[in-house]
């Protein structure tokens, strides 16, 4: 798998979870004729977050099956466990909920030590100063723009002050020169794509904000035509 994709500036990982459950392998084939690299794997434990729509046999068996990146979302009270799962699976990248953590700098020593990316993902309501010792160490911070579990709930929107909190964790980056990235999720639209996708965040979750199942791979293009068209003037 080609690591070149990590550089560029706007990347659009489709949420597996939001897929067809029942054909994957022909979902992901769809998500690879789109142009797009990557897929979002949430890991679920019913435990941190009220669902579990996703087996770690299930991840395993798509692994096998297509060349797409993997970036991993651990969502679980006991990350270390699950982490181990899916260093086995050959994901690329796995960020894990850092109030689940009872060892941050060690889990991401961890699994730095095993060649993968590694970093820590943060609810709405937890503050960006838990970063500060740790920061330095993560090549992804995933921010929730919604409280996990309840992308099924209608009347759940983005928090009103994640622009605020995306804004502020890039001037933390920046300030201290890292190459971190910021990963987006929860009700992502192809609108904030646009507001933050110009070298502000560099990830984002398309789930069903951004993805039509009746018309997965249209919907799939205009998002990644997106994103080619904000990496292409972040070269100008």
């Amino acid at each position: 798998m080609s690591k070149e994709i990590w550089n560029h500036s706007c990347i659009i990982s489709p949420s597996l979870i939001c897929l067809d459950l029942c054909n994957l392998e022909q979902q992901a084939k769809l998500v690879e004729e789109s142009g797009i690299q990557m897929l979002h794997v949430d890991i679920l434990d019913g435990h941190f977050s009220p669902s579990m729509p996703l087996g770690l046999e299930t991840v395993k068996q798509l692994r096998k099956k297509t060349d797409l990146e993997f970036e991993a979302h651990v969502m679980t009270s006991n990350p270390q466990y699950f982490i181990d799962e899916l260093l086995e699976c050959g994901v690329s990248q796995i960020v894990f909920h850092i109030e689940t953590a009872d060892h941050v700098d060690g889990l991401l020593n961890y699994i730095h030590g095993k060649g993968v990316r590694a970093g820590v993902a943060l609810k709405p309501g937890t503050p960006l100063t838990v970063l500060d010792y740790v920061l330095d160490k993560c090549d992804a911070v995933l921010l929730m723009l919604i409280n996990p579990g309840f992308a099924q709930c209608a009347g759940e929107a983005q928090v009103s002050y994640g622009d605020r909190k995306i804004r502020d964790l890039r001037k933390m980056i920046d300030h201290r020169g890292l190459d971190t990235r910021i990963i987006l999720d929860g009700r992502i639209s192809p609108k904030n794509i646009e507001d933050y996708g110009r070298g502000i965040a560099n990830i984002f979750v398309a789930g069903s904000t951004c993805i039509k199942k009746d018309d997965l791979a249209g919907s799939l293009k205009a998002v990644n035509d997106l994103a080619q068209t904000l990496n292409e003037d972040s070269k100008e």
